[in-house]
């Protein structure tokens, strides 16, 4: 079997999805170099390239299904670099105690790595169940495993990376029949507790001024402040409306991000950069190739020669599909500014490592559709 898979791995190896990471990434590292050429953060962003196609071309000639076996282990060794963001191993950046900083690794952020732990841990789970609709303990069972990484990335604090968490949880229980019923009452306590909870957040304290001045942005934008609270929301919605059709063409005079008007423009804005300078045409281009991404990788699912492999691809697609909208939508100002990197794009090695990382388990997958 295993001189059988050998011979397979360059046939089927999905060289496409592949190409379109790496590319995205490319695109990406151009516009950290636009935002801000001074900085060295789009060379940082090469090195980090390099290293993940590593880690890519590793984990998609490992065999997936032993990976998914080992999910305990690597969930506890990820629920551990957690807890020592918050010792005094743990760096705290714009007032965020988010990364760690180990001998001989580095500094990075373990709560973009820990999602793939989850995503195998739900896996696991959720793939040897019997066939039928999911039991109220096979729901309370996954919503603990994905509370306890949450609640420790809650307490950094950084509610941003926290929300991404959530889709991975809601795409395994929709593929594993959640009784429609659930559904119906989840989205109903949504909508009664949400409002609720920031009320009581508000009345506490708990939800700090900025934040409750982020959402009054987005349901209020007229009564904004465009030099206080609003003033991300207002300067993206700027940056996105001067690339117009074509963008700025390298017009560094008139650059937002350049003159260090637009905020976090390597980051969270990396996106209205893009509209800046490469326009409205370079936008729709970087959107297509986010959904040609998508395409591939539920394709891959669809193909998958296990239930795991199909939870594990699909749980990966989600949690994507929902940092691209949130990001986007933050960068055009129908979201509050909540600090969602857009995947692929924004400047950040953790973030593209795990990124790639789970690729790599995509095409794992795909490369052992026909092995039994």
């Amino acid at each position: 079997m295993v001189a059988i898979l050998e011979k397979r791995n360059f046939r089927d190896f999905d060289w496409l999805t592949a190409f379109l990471a790496v590319a995205i990434v490319c695109f990406g590292i151009w516009q950290i170099y636009n935002a801000q050429p001074e900085m060295t953060y789009w060379s940082k962003q090469i090195t980090g390239l390099f290293i993940a196609l590593v880690a890519l071309v590793v984990i998609a000639t490992s065999d997936y299904r032993r990976v998914i076996d080992a999910a305990p282990i690597f969930y506890g060794l990820g629920l551990l670099l957690l807890l020592l963001v918050l010792t005094p191993l743990g760096v705290k950046v714009n007032g965020q105690q988010a990364w760690l900083k180990l001998p001989l690794i580095g500094q990075f952020q373990p709560s973009e790595f820990v999602k793939i732990p989850v995503v195998l841990m739900l896996a696991k789970y959720f793939s040897s169940r019997k066939i039928g609709t999911l039991k109220v303990k096979e729901i309370l069972v996954g919503g603990l495993i994905l509370a306890v990484p949450v609640g420790l990335i809650m307490l950094e604090p950084d509610a941003g990376q926290a929300m991404t968490y959530f889709p991975i949880l809601a795409v395994v229980l929709f593929l594993s029949a959640v009784k429609i019923r659930y559904v119906v009452l989840t989205i109903a306590a949504g909508l009664i507790f949400i409002p609720l909870a920031y009320w009581i957040g508000v009345e506490t304290g708990k939800i700090k001024n900025y934040q409750q001045e982020r959402i009054n942005v987005i349901i209020d934008p007229d009564s904004a402040d465009p030099r206080g609270f609003g003033y991300h929301t207002v300067q993206s919605i700027i940056t996105v409306g001067k690339g117009s059709l074509t963008g700025i063409r390298g017009d560094t005079e008139s650059s937002q991000s350049v003159l260090k008007f637009l905020p976090e423009p390597h980051t969270d804005f990396i996106f209205a950069v893009t509209a800046e300078n490469t326009g409205f045409i370079g936008c729709i281009s970087l959107l297509l190739a986010y959904a040609l991404l998508l395409s591939r990788l539920i394709e891959g699912a669809r193909q998958a020669a296990d239930r795991a492999g199909m939870l594990v691809i699909m749980a990966i697609a989600g949690e994507l599909a929902f940092q691209i909208f949130v990001n986007v939508g933050m960068t055009l100002g129908f979201l509050p500014v909540i600090g969602v990197p857009l995947p692929l794009m924004s400047a950040g090695l953790s973030a593209v490592l795990a990124t790639f990382i789970a690729i790599g388990f995509v095409i794992s997958v795909k490369m052992r559709r026909f092995v039994n």
